[in-house]
Parts: C-alpha cells; structure tokens; sequence
C-alpha cells in the first residue's frame, strides 16, 4: 500500500480511537457519578428508615411500659380494695365481739346482782318464817285456850262447834254461789241475747222468703164435666192406664169442673198434674197417649230439676256441687215439711247461715254450703230407710263434701256434737226460717201431744207445784213450792227443765221456761 495512503489512514484510526476513548471516559464518569448519587440516596433512606424505626420502636415501647404502669397501678387499687374491705370486716367483727362480750358482761353483772337479791330476799324470808313458827306457835296456844273457854261456855265439844260452823259457812257459801251463778248468767245471757238479737235481725231483715202450706193432693182443672168422662174411659181404662203409669190416686167426684190427684210423694204427684192438663190440653186420652205423655212429662221434669238446683246454687252463691247433688236439690222444690216448702227453706237457711257468718267474720261460704245442704235427705226419706238426717250425711258423703260441711247436716239436729261454729249458725239458721211467722203448720193431734209432752216432763220435778204451757206451746211456767225449792234451785230447776225438753221432744224454734217462786207473809191484826 501507498505509504501516504497509510500515514492519514493511521491518523484517522488513531483520532477515532482517541476520541470513543474520550467518550469511553466521559461514559464512565458520568456513571460513576450517577452511581454516587444513587448510594447517597440510598444511604438518605436508610438512615431515614433507621430514625422512623427508632422513632416506632420508642413510642412502642413507652406505650408498653404505659400499659404495665396502668395494670400495676389497677392492680394495686384492687389490692387497696380488697385490704380495705377485709380490714372493715375484721372491725365489724371486732365490734361485734366486743357488743357481745360487752352483753355477756352485762348479763353477768344482772344475774349477779338478781342472785344477790335473792340472796337478801332468801334471808328475809328466813327470818319471817321464824317469826311465823313464833306467831303461829303464839295462836296455837291462843286458839288452845279460846276453844277451851268456848267449851265451858257453850257445853259444845270442839268437834261439835267444828261441825255446826262448817253446816253454816256451806250453807251461806251454798246460797252465795247460787246468787253469783244466777247474776254471772243473767249478765251474760243479757248480753249474749242482746248480740244473738242484733245479728239474727241484720240477716232476718234483708230476707224475706215466700212459703207453700204442705198437701198431698193437687186439682186440676177440667174445660167442662164433660171431660170427666173422658179421662175414666170405657170401662175405666184410662183412668187405671194413668193411675198405674204415675203412681197416683185420681180422685173423681161431684166437684164440678175439677179432678183431684193426690198422691203421698211430691214428684210423682206433680208428673200426674203436668200429664193430666197435657191430656185435657191434647184431647187424645187412650192407655198408650198416656203412657207416652207420663214419660215426656218425667223428662222434662228431671231437666228442670237440674235447672232448679243449678238456680239455688246461683242464688246462694255455691260452686263446685257434684251434679247429682244439684239434682236433690231441685228434689225439694216438690217436698214440704210442716207446711213449709224444703227447696226455699234451704235457700233461706243458706242465706241466713251466710250473713250470721259474715257477721261473726267466719266461713260464710261453709255455713251457706251446710245451710243448703241440711235438709237434702228429706227427698229420699220416700224411698229409702232412715232418718233425713242420716241420709242426709250419707249421699253428702258419697259426692265428696268435706267432713266440715257433713257435720253442718249432722249436728243440725244435735245427733251429734257441733265441730265448728258455722254448724252451730246453720241450726240456729235452721231453726228461725222454721219458727217464723206462718212458716210451718203442723197436725192438730201433734200439736196437742207436744203440749201434753210439755206438761208431763215439768210435772214430774219434785216441788212444782203445777204446770201451764202458753204462747202455742212456746213458753213453760212453772209454780214451784217455796218451802222446797229457794231462789239457787228455782234457776238449777228451770235449767234441768229446758234440758229435759230438748233431749225428748222434737219441736220448731225454741221454747222458754219459766220457774215461778212466790212466798206469801200473812198476819192478822186483832
């Protein structure tokens, strides 16, 4: 190759390689100078990350130990509480041993002091009893020369002189205690009647119940005599064809217009009555309409049974009867006793019961109970045996009344003994919705028999003189003698008398005797 073809060629090479080796160092300095930058700023943020870092670091751990202190500090207030509440405990404790020690010291000191005085009381009544043996030795001696003066005097031993002061001192005594008894019970039966009077007249005065006479036969009215005819039938078929379906005598006579049932039991007479005027009313009278109608009539007859005891119940204000219980009760809407209806007597009884209770601030509800269900037996004395009362008891029983209730109806007439004082008010209910004005009526032979009755438990007391029953046999009096029988015995008398009465005779209300004393002085002058 040229040699002056190479030499600028050379130069060219040389200066491209001295200027990209300028570059290749500008390069590299500028990269050096950009990675400085970089560290610098990297150094920036680490020394930044390494304060924020410290910075978190110290709030956490202020934060913790703040923590710790509250936990610490509650802790210790906990603590505070609890050393408080058990020292105020052991206070309380302490006080109250202290109250009790300072109790016992007292009482200490008070029995101390209580055995002291008995101490001084013992030594005085030590010291008087010795004076007592002197005095008393004293009167013996004393006494010892009086009774021997009193027997030269009186010629008397002292056994006699003994036995005449002590015939004396009993007599007076005698007389004394028969003079307090009759004040103590004249004040006391004043009293009591006064009570007895007001309370029977608060209840007596907010009742007022109707009453039925008793009759065993009903009449029935015919729409003309020409009925009569019909009712007998051919041959007196009809009549016989009733008679046997009810039970019940028909009476047919000259009685214009009228037909007369009678009949000893009240239900199957009043079936009779209803079927008749059913028969008089349909116009088909023959056996088989009879028999049809008699059942029909004893069907409604048995419903408003039930109705007329669910009625009573209602009316005195009683639950919880058993339901054939409630159909005895409508049982003795058709049953009388001495002329009084049994189904509104036990109403009444009920009610009175009831207000005297309340009065008296007892179980009203009890004494209303016993009051309707007193008399319930009577509807079965037809066709069982016994009385009505133990009937009564019975069926009361059976249905789950309580004992309290069963002896309203068994002591009502003293059979038995009263268990409560809703039974005594039950009879005494008893006996003045039966001895009202026209309440009963009794038979003019019972009557007489009871007035009869009356004067021969009076006449058969020795020293009555003679005997009266007045006031329709309400009231006894009796004459005595007065030589044999004082004013102590009149009131014993009078008292036995009364007794006597109640536990023989059967009567309505009460009756009062009266022993009648009169001594009689007579002197002449001449």
């Amino acid at each position: 190759m040229d040699e002056s073809l190479l030499l600028p060629t050379l130069a060219g090479v040389a200066a491209g390689l001295a200027i990209g080796l300028g570059f290749l160092l500008l390069y590299r300095r500028s990269q050096r100078g950009a990675a400085g930058g970089v560290l610098a700023s990297a150094q920036g943020e680490a020394a930044k990350l390494r304060a924020d870092t410290t910075r978190e670091a110290e709030a956490a751990k202020a934060e913790i130990v703040l923590a710790a202190k509250m936990e610490t500090l509650t802790l210790r207030e906990d603590l505070d509480r609890e050393i408080q509440r058990k020292r105020d405990e052991w206070e309380r404790v302490e006080r109250r041993a202290e109250e009790r020690s300072r109790g016992q010291d007292r009482k200490v000191e008070e029995m101390n002091a209580r055995e002291r005085s008995l101490d001084k009381r013992e030594e005085t009544l030590g010291q008087k009893e010795l004076a007592l043996r002197a005095r008393e030795g004293e009167a013996d001696k004393l006494a010892q020369e009086q009774r021997a003066r009193l027997e030269r005097i009186a010629g008397l031993t002292a056994e006699d002189a003994r036995r005449e002061i002590l015939q004396r001192v009993e007599d007076e005594a005698r007389g004394q205690a028969q003079a307090l008894a009759r004040d103590i019970k004249e004040q006391a039966k004043k009293g009591a009647d006064r009570e007895a009077r007001r309370i029977i007249a608060i209840a007596t005065q907010r009742l007022a119940a109707e009453h039925t006479a008793e009759s065993t036969v009903a009449a029935v009215p015919l729409p003309n005599d020409e009925m009569k005819g019909r009712i007998i039938g051919r041959e007196g078929r009809n009549i016989r064809a009733f008679e046997t379906a009810t039970g019940v005598d028909v009476i047919i006579d000259d009685t214009p217009d009228t037909v007369i049932v009678s009949c000893f039991d009240p239900i199957r007479r009043e079936v009779a009555r209803r079927a008749l005027e059913a028969l008089i009313q349909d116009g088909r009278i023959h056996p088989g309409r009879i028999e049809e109608i008699v059942v029909k009539v004893q069907k409604e007859l048995e419903g408003q049974l039930g109705e007329l005891g669910e009625q009573a119940a209602y009316d005195t204000g009683i639950h919880g009867l058993h339901p054939e219980l409630v159909k005895l009760i409508g049982r003795m809407r058709y049953r009388t006793s001495y002329g009084q209806n049994i189904y509104d007597h036990s109403k009444e009884v009920a009610w009175l019961a009831g207000m005297m209770a309340a009065e008296l601030h007892l179980d009203a509800q009890l004494a209303k109970r016993g009051g309707l269900l007193h008399d319930v037996g009577k509807v079965l004395t037809h066709d069982n045996e016994g009385t009505h009362v133990e009937l009564g008891v019975e069926v009361a029983r059976r249905y789950g009344e309580t004992p309290a209730v069963i002896n309203c109806i068994q002591a009502h007439h003293d059979d038995v003994p009263h268990e409560s004082a809703e039974s005594v008010l039950v009879q005494a209910a008893d006996a003045i919705s039966g001895s009202r004005p026209g309440a009963r009526r009794e038979a003019f032979e019972t009557y007489v028999k009871r007035l009869t009755r009356l004067e021969e438990i009076a006449n058969q007391f020795p020293g009555v003189e003679k005997c009266n029953v007045i006031q329709a046999g309400r009231e006894v009096r009796v004459v005595v003698t007065p030589d044999r029988i004082d004013d102590g015995a009149a009131t014993l008398l009078s008292e036995t008398i009364a007794r006597k009465i109640e536990n023989e005779l059967q009567y309505p209300g009460q009756i009062k005797v009266v022993v009648i004393r009169e001594t009689r002085a007579v002197d002449y002058a001449r």
